[in-house]
């Protein structure tokens, strides 16, 4: 599959926002680390940017973006309207709980608890459904897997808690350790979902092109291709790159997004140099655009059988 800049921006940067905000109401609503109410609005705010920032790009790859309006009308059926559908409903109901905290001076009260939770299970729902779009695709046997939607779910975490630590960094001058441990013990977990999701897609599983064309008596061949230019469909879906163009990417993407970040906090939490932290999540954006790239990239469609693939 052809990767798209707009798209591989949108799930970074709103599955980076959904964490963050997972994480703050998580740490305001059960108490284990401490938030102002003016740091609730500082995180939150940089929580809904990156969301609304993720959510305006991926317009952009549509051929008539202003049709993106139709993305909300098979809720019952697509995990695509349903992410749409929840994303803008997210934002009237934390703007309710950000109201309610505001009008009782910070103090939890039974309405803002109830709203915080909503918005939690909101905010994890849609990164669901963003991780469903893609494992719901059956002809993608790389992206139909059990892995696609958990490696969503822990990338946004995994950079929701170092936001969080970072901008607790920033308003306070030094780094929780209850942040970076949620940083270090996500990030643990999903470079081991990462490493067995490459496993997995080695395989040589799914269809071939004898499946696909019903013939299992002899081997079959592309002959000639059924027209002389590029179309949408080789533009779009038989999108190749080199082996070993693909393990490089692969072996950069587990430096920058989990071994670098790693190494980097832990000098910035033992050392007297906090700051160089942020260099930890600007490594950790670069791996995941890299890993983000790989998962559209290393993507094989089943219409490729018909383009002379011999299996996907």
């Amino acid at each position: 599959m052809k990767p798209a800049f707009s798209v591989l921006f949108f799930t970074v940067s709103s599955g980076a926002g959904y964490g963050l905000l997972i994480w703050m109401l998580h740490f305001q609503l059960f108490g284990h680390h401490t938030i102002k109410l003016m740091e609730l609005f500082v995180i939150g705010f940089v929580g809904l940017a990156l969301v609304t920032l993720g959510l305006l790009s991926s317009t952009l790859h549509l051929a008539n973006p202003k049709n993106a309006w139709r993305s909300f009308s098979r809720f019952r059926t697509s995990w695509l309207s349903r992410e749409g559908v929840l994303a803008i409903l997210f934002y009237p109901v934390i703007l309710g709980y950000a109201l309610v905290l505001w009008l009782n001076d910070g103090q939890l009260t039974g309405l803002s608890i109830a709203l915080g939770v909503v918005c939690a299970l909101l905010a994890f729902a849609i990164v669901i459904c963003t991780g469903m779009i893609y494992a719901s695709l059956k002809p993608i046997r790389q992206w139909h897997n059990p892995l696609t939607t958990p490696l969503y779910i822990l990338f946004s975490l995994m950079s929701g808690s170092l936001l969080l630590a970072l901008l607790d960094l920033g308003l306070h001058g030094r780094l929780s350790k209850l942040l970076l441990m949620c940083f270090v013990g996500s990030l643990f977990v999903a470079a081991i979902v990462k490493l067995c999701y490459f496993v997995l897609i080695g395989k040589p599983d799914g269809s071939t092109i004898n499946t696909a064309t019903g013939f299992s008596q002899a081997q079959v061949r592309l002959l000639d291709a059924g027209h002389n230019a590029e179309t949408f469909l080789t533009k779009e879906f038989v999108f190749d790159v080199a082996a070993i163009k693909l393990l490089k990417l692969r072996r950069l993407m587990l430096l920058l997004a989990f071994a670098l970040p790693l190494i980097i906090v832990a000098i910035a939490f033992y050392t007297p140099f906090p700051s160089i932290a942020y260099l930890a999540f600007i490594s950790l954006v670069a791996g995941l655009l890299v890993e983000r790239w790989l998962f559209f990239a290393e993507a094989r469609h089943v219409v490729r059988l018909y383009h002379g693939d011999q299996r996907t």
